[in-house]
């Protein structure tokens, strides 16, 4: 039989405001644990809420990105759990009115846009930071104690909630990638997996390809890259084919996904809407944003990245195209074709040498970048690197840089390539013997020689050839 997946994602999303969702504590990552508290954020008996403006304007300017529906009027609840986490024994959530319905995300495939719907994007405010130590994981199953940090308490989290719409891991990686661009352009978020300010859920269930039907599902969790969602979500699947075509039923549980040994772990029963007892929040007003509001935010919404990526196709392939958008490079990359450079080597001096270098494409003139691109062959690689290095300093002028040849001259590098292979006989002799990889060996000594002088192609081509006779 032939399964197809069905997945769904749960996409948190950790506004950088100054202060919290409601109180005035700092907002922000790597202060010192319990340092960023108040009698509000730590649920003390009489501490009031009071409203974050700035998280309402952001998660309406998010819904808008995502094409949703702005509700004219959203409304906060108590959602009731018990956890070391949650101080007060509730979370304040939107629930049953959020602020964005109805969105869609344009995901660009091999075969054509697939539209990604997104059920709803709320407002709510984030749970403390539950640190497991001792044992050998870092997570509570074998740890000797939990340790809390309220820090994190109270900071305004938006969920972005989708459809049960996305077919494959690859699929909901490359979902991922481009909200995560939408999130981090809007300026809302760092959206950065590694300090927790994104953090995504999985949803997933298979059932019979060619089936409209929605079999249990299970959700993963704890998973801090779009390389690891993926591969949570496989060995999911996986899993679960197993046990249907097994004859057993899937569970509806949590699970979480430890990406060093590919293992799944179940954690508890998978809770639904009835477990969390919502009921209104009594202590916050209703929110009801006027239109002109909206408006003015639905205005500085750029363009959105899968409208980018087919733009750019013409040009390079999908893969390629996905990479500039989703890295923030498609700007300077388009400016700079624009202005006559060659399209896939700006692609390549981009993506392999600027991002490498940690250089902000935002920073770089296109005229300086589109210098380099046209002399990254005939330059030495040690001044091409230093130049790509700097692009991003004010003033950066590529002109010296440019202004360095390459050595070329087969007469200046006979000697240096003899030398190389003469010092190298144990090589040269492997080499002859069909251990042909080596020709990088000899290439990367005579670039030492030369302290990254020569032309690395005539290079290739001398030593190939003495090592051929």
């Amino acid at each position: 039989m032939s399964w197809e997946t069905v997945i769904g994602l749960e996409i948190h999303v950790q506004l950088k405001t100054r202060t919290k969702m409601f109180c005035r504590c700092a907002a922000g990552f790597g202060a010192g644990e319990n340092t960023q508290t108040c009698a509000v954020c730590l649920g003390f008996p009489g501490a009031l809420p009071v409203l974050n403006r700035r998280a309402i304007e952001w998660t309406i300017k998010l819904g808008l990105a995502l094409d949703c529906e702005i509700a004219e009027r959203a409304v906060f609840a108590r959602k009731n759990y018990f956890y070391p986490d949650l101080p007060k024994g509730y979370q304040i959530s939107q629930y049953d009115l959020p602020s964005c319905i109805n969105g869609k995300v344009i995901l660009p495939t091999a075969n054509g846009d697939r539209v990604i719907g997104i059920v709803r994007a709320h407002l709510e405010e984030d749970a403390a930071k539950t640190v497991h130590v001792g044992g050998r994981t870092g997570r509570i199953g074998g740890a000797d104690a939990s340790l809390v940090d309220y820090n994190r308490g109270g900071t305004p989290l938006v969920e972005i909630v989708t459809a049960p719409d996305i077919r494959s891991a690859d699929e909901g990686k490359r979902f991922l990638q481009l909200l995560r661009q939408t999130i981090v352009e809007l300026g809302i978020s760092d959206a950065e997996m590694e300090k927790g300010t994104l953090r995504v859920d999985a949803n997933v269930s298979v059932r019979p390809e060619g089936s409209d039907e929605l079999r249990t599902r299970t959700e993963i969790k704890n998973m801090n890259s779009f390389n690891f969602v993926a591969r949570g979500i496989d060995a999911e699947v996986e899993r679960q084919i197993g046990v249907w075509e097994s004859g057993g039923e899937v569970e509806q549980q949590t699970y979480d996904f430890d990406a060093a040994t590919a293992i799944l772990t179940a954690r508890r029963s998978k809770e639904e809407a009835d477990d969390y007892r919502y009921f209104p929040e009594p202590d916050l007003v209703p929110v009801e944003p006027p239109r002109e509001l909206v408006e003015t935010l639905r205005a500085e919404i750029p363009e959105a990245p899968a409208a980018r990526i087919r733009r750019i196709e013409p040009s390079l392939d999908l893969d390629r195209a996905t990479v500039l958008v989703t890295s923030g490079l498609d700007g300077l990359w388009t400016a700079t074709v624009e202005a006559g450079a060659d399209a896939l080597a700006s692609y390549n001096v981009g993506a392999n040498n600027l991002l490498g270098a940690g250089v902000d494409p935002a920073v770089v003139s296109p005229a300086e970048f589109g210098k380099l691109v046209e002399a990254r062959e005939r330059i030495p690689r040690a001044a091409f690197d230093e130049a790509i290095s700097k692009l991003g300093e004010p003033g950066f002028s590529a002109d010296p840089y440019v202004a360095q040849e390459a050595v070329s001259d087969t007469d200046q590098l006979d000697p240096i390539v003899d030398g190389v292979l003469a010092a190298n006989p144990d090589q040269v002799e492997a080499y002859r013997g069909g251990k042909e990889g080596l020709l990088g060996f000899f290439v990367g000594q005579v670039m030492k020689e030369t302290r990254g002088k020569a032309d690395p192609r005539v290079v290739n081509q001398l030593v190939r050839e003495k090592l051929d006779s």
